[in-house]
């Protein structure tokens, strides 16, 4: 006999409002059992976990420096594969043409310059001698600043840094900015070798050192050892959201490349413009070791849920390496200049961002963007835009990702640099649509450059545009004001050198 015939039987002894009452309570517990063991709906499951991050960020690697934005010495298969499966923006900017201020906007949407963090940590108090006084500038980043890493572990991510820090001494370590791991990270700026041990005086006056890489040995290489600990973590918290913040000392001075890899770029070298095959084989060190890690997560099964975003902190260093007879260490064409200048090759870099099922895989974003918006965009990502800190710099462009087509409620991108570097003096600029304006502060020199007909700024067409000059200038002029940028200032004292606080 059926469960519906025992039921009803049973019931028609009892009155007929608690054969009702009965016979719904019965029929419903039948009804959940069937939808229970028969339909495995996300009516009932747990939501999806939130996506991994993995910051990968590169130092000083030029934006002509990798194979998929056309490097003519440089082999770089892994981060050239990265981009196939990710929207690859080939205006993306960094905040500033120097390693700390980037590194600064990265972690809290906001422009070095409102930060007054313009330049690296250990020149923010030099003033200089020359013809302006740079301004004295903030080395630490301050506590009080909300920074990605912070957001991300009170979302309950688990928060680790790898690498390179540079954004203050020890009080202003990662575990103060909302790291729970730090390996690598300390105030200084560049490693003194690539090779272990780790530490020595050779190439710098004070004795430094990459802490937390043991056990290590002869023969072993930075960029390994450092992706060496990023595996062992992605192995670690595999099964909980992460936030990877990986910042390679690569391609940074010391140049030193593997020897074996070395000899295999020398045969290659002549007649192109990366002719320095030290630095094609630290390039290509790179390119192994984010193929490592791209590995590792797919081993791990937690590719499709992890959002990797690949860059560099600046353009490539065109200056020439000490430890290859004076050989230039890169080249940025066809931009012009690099690593200090506002020019495009100091300040224009890779930029390649994997979102799993919602890239727009192999796309080109030609859209102008800045390291400034990465924090807003990767919480937009993970869900947590209502996260998001008021005041920010930088925007989401999350929707870049999907459609890299589409425009941003956003026409202008600024810079700031008041300092001297071997490629400029002190200068603002900005970028308008295809139109960039630089102000220099000696001599109150301004230039102008069409982007799109003149990307190598060739040609300063500032005399052909007055009206236009004069309206981005007035616009430059009212951004500095607004985020309270710190300009140099004629130097009064000329021929001692001065340092610390303003008069």
């Amino acid at each position: 006999m059926s469960f519906l015939a025992v039921l009803f039987s049973a019931a028609s002894c009892l009155p007929m409002l608690f054969v009702a009452r009965a016979f719904r309570a019965s029929f419903g517990w039948l009804l959940v059992g069937v939808v229970l063991l028969g339909v495995p709906t996300p009516v009932f499951g747990r939501p999806p976990a939130p996506p991994n991050v993995v910051l990968i960020l590169a130092d000083d690697l030029g934006w002509s420096d990798l194979g998929c934005y056309g490097a003519d010495l440089h082999r770089t298969p892994n981060i050239d594969r990265l981009a196939t499966e990710s929207v690859r923006f080939t205006n993306a900017y960094a905040a500033s043409p120097v390693c700390t201020p980037t590194r600064a906007s990265i972690l809290t949407g906001k422009h070095p310059a409102r930060l007054h963090m313009t330049i690296w940590r250990e020149a923010a108090q030099q003033r200089g001698n020359r013809k302006l006084l740079e301004p004295v500038t903030r080395g630490d980043l301050p506590r009080r600043e909300t920074t990605l890493a912070e957001i991300l572990q009170q979302a309950g991510y688990y928060t680790v840094h790898v690498g390179k820090w540079h954004l203050g001494t020890a009080p202003y370590y990662p575990q103060a900015h909302g790291f729970r791991l730090n390996i690598g990270g300390t105030l200084w700026g560049a490693p003194q070798t690539f090779f272990y041990p780790f530490r020595g005086d050779q190439y710098y006056r004070d004795w430094r050192y990459v802490p937390d890489l043991e056990p290590s040995g002869p023969g072993d290489y930075l960029t390994d050892r450092l992706t060496d600990k990023a595996i062992e973590i992605i192995d670690r918290v595999a099964d909980r959201p992460f936030y990877l913040n990986l910042w390679y000392h690569t391609v940074h001075t010391p140049i030193e490349g593997k020897p074996e890899l070395v000899a295999s770029f020398e045969r290659d070298a002549t007649g192109r413009h990366h002719r320095n095959p030290h630095y094609a084989a630290m390039v290509a060190s790179l390119d192994h070791n984010v193929g490592r890690i791209l590995d590792a997560l797919q081993q791990k099964g937690i590719a499709d849920r992890t959002i990797v975003l690949f860059a560099s902190d600046n353009g490539g260093f065109i200056g020439k390496s000490r430890l290859q007879g004076g050989l230039p260490v890169t080249s940025n064409a066809p931009l012009r200049s690099g690593k200090g200048s506002l020019y495009e090759g100091g300040i224009r870099v890779p930029l390649m961002i994997r979102w799993p099922r919602r890239t727009a895989r192999g796309k080109v974003c030609r859209v102008p963007v800045t390291s400034c918006d990465y924090l807003p965009t990767l919480l937009a990502m993970a869900g947590l835009k209502r996260m998001t800190p008021r005041s920010l710099d930088g925007i989401d462009i999350s929707s870049l990702v999907h459609h890299p087509e589409t425009s941003l409620p956003r026409d202008t991108l600024f810079f700031h640099y008041p300092h001297y570097y071997p490629t400029t003096t002190p200068v603002s600029a900005l970028r308008e649509g295809k139109w960039k304006l630089l102000k220099y502060y000696e001599d109150g020199r301004i230039e102008l450059y069409d982007l799109e007909q003149d990307v190598a700024e060739q040609h300063n067409v500032a005399r052909q545009h007055p009206d236009l000059v004069r309206r981005l200038s007035k616009k430059l002029r009212q951004w500095l004001d607004r985020v309270d940028a710190q300009e140099p200032e004629p130097n009064r004292g000329h021929g001692r050198q001065v340092t610390g606080a303003r008069p």
